[in-house]
């Protein structure tokens, strides 16, 4: 235990999760405990809030509001997609947030993202050791994507994944009534890493899931598409389901809509956006095949899925919040809370692991190629067997009025407003 107190503060950033909520009041609840934090604020919209001095104080927040944020989807205090700018080439909003960060004495940081997050916690951390200021930061992770590395998976990935593979599985049910040739394309997120298009495997193991699934990981190849669906059209009288990474790229590094498309749009980390795939994928084979063709892009309903969160997925983030504040307050900094698989008697276990902030920024996980079939249309059992673990039981749900539910309603006052 280190004797350090001040203040400490969250920020979220990054695209939101079924729980990523349930990581906030992890960290909430366990700094509110802790006699060294004199104070808990959230920053608005994470580290862009930071630097206007919008943040939350949640030592004035109910206890029973912050406790369903277990249960309620998204980023309550908001989130944010916001790059500093390299130290080299400008300080100044380094500077800005030391500045802050003294002023309001905030001793401990957590910073709750993935890739891009985690790189600007390590930044915030060198820069406050490099100018002789205490504080603890810590890195709390959150992708639906599940590609931060070193972690056996990711908070709100357990769930997006079942909300997908319960989709497919809903989805065949509906496609297939009819007596008439129908191809469906459904896009799922996923940039470099196709863990969640992955996921529609787990419908295909109960039989009731995609014929054809494309990941990232492998090179797609839009004359071996057409013969594939063509394959799978005349085998199964027309009808034709088909999962797709959003991100899936030629062996030249083009995205599916950049076949059609000379210019896409870029984001504040100079990542193409994405979107559009199945809506590109579809109009080609509607003109090669001549039939009915339906794009369907699960988009933002993938991770706000909260009626369908995973148990373990649930206590996972919630833990992570919490044992990050726990490492913090111990005297452990630069460091990200990460998961560990282990089995005991045969049942899955998690592990809360601590890897170096300055190896998991900006590192991808993406699915091993072994764990993908030879013809690069579908997942091994291997992949089913790590995905099931996961996904299994059910959380306590969120309380219903008048049938529907009752989310966290904060107060978000704010510091010195």
């Amino acid at each position: 235990m280190n004797n350090l107190k001040g203040a400490a503060i969250i920020g979220q950033s990054g695209g939101p999760t079924s729980v990523i909520n349930a990581s906030a009041a992890g960290v909430f609840i366990e700094a509110l405990k802790q006699p060294n934090i004199t104070r808990v604020y959230g920053a608005a919209h994470g580290i862009k809030g930071i630097l206007n001095e919008e943040f939350y104080d949640i030592n004035q927040e109910d206890l029973k509001e912050l406790e369903l944020l277990k249960t309620t989807p998204s980023s309550s205090i908001g989130s944010v997609r916001y790059k500093l700018k390299p130290l080299e080439e400008d300080d100044s909003e380094y500077k800005r947030l030391l500045e802050v960060f003294k002023k309001y004495n905030i001793r401990y940081f957590f910073y709750n993202g993935g890739n891009d997050s985690m790189d600007t916690c390590n930044k915030v951390s060198k820069f406050f050791k490099n100018n002789d200021y205490e504080c603890y930061c810590m890195g709390v992770p959150k992708t639906i994507d599940n590609d931060l590395w070193k972690t056996d998976h990711c908070p709100g990935y357990a769930s997006a994944a079942k909300y997908v593979a319960t989709t497919f599985m809903e989805l065949r049910c509906d496609a297939t009534v009819y007596d008439t040739p129908m191809v469906a394309v459904v896009e799922v997120m996923g940039r470099n890493a196709g863990w969640l298009t992955a996921a529609s495997a787990l419908a295909a193991y109960k039989g009731s899931g995609p014929d054809l699934i494309y990941l990232p990981e492998v090179p797609f190849d839009l004359e071996k598409f057409y013969k594939d669906v063509e394959k799978v059209y005349k085998e199964k009288n027309g009808q034709v389901i088909i999962a797709v990474s959003e991100g899936v790229k030629t062996k030249e590094g083009k995205y599916v809509p950049e076949l059609v498309e000379n210019n896409v749009a870029v984001d504040s980390f100079g990542h193409k956006q994405l979107g559009g795939t199945a809506s590109v994928l579809a109009n080609l084979l509607k003109e090669k095949l001549g039939v009915k063709v339906r794009p369907i892009e699960l988009s933002l309903l993938q991770r706000c899925a909260q009626h369908l969160a995973a148990q373990h997925d649930v206590e996972e983030a919630f833990g992570a919040g919490a044992e990050a504040v726990k490492a913090a307050v111990s005297g452990v900094t630069d460091y990200m809370i990460g998961f560990e698989r282990t089995y005991i008697n045969g049942k899955y276990v998690c592990k809360y692991i601590k890897i170096p902030l300055e190896e998991v920024a900006n590192a991808e996980k993406k699915v091993p190629l072994e764990w993908i079939t030879k013809d690069g249309t579908g997942l091994t059992q291997d992949y089913i067997n790590y995905a099931l673990p996961l996904i299994e039981g059910e959380p306590a749900k969120a309380p219903l009025e008048d049938g529907l539910p009752r989310f966290a309603k904060l107060k978000k006052i704010f510091v010195n407003k």
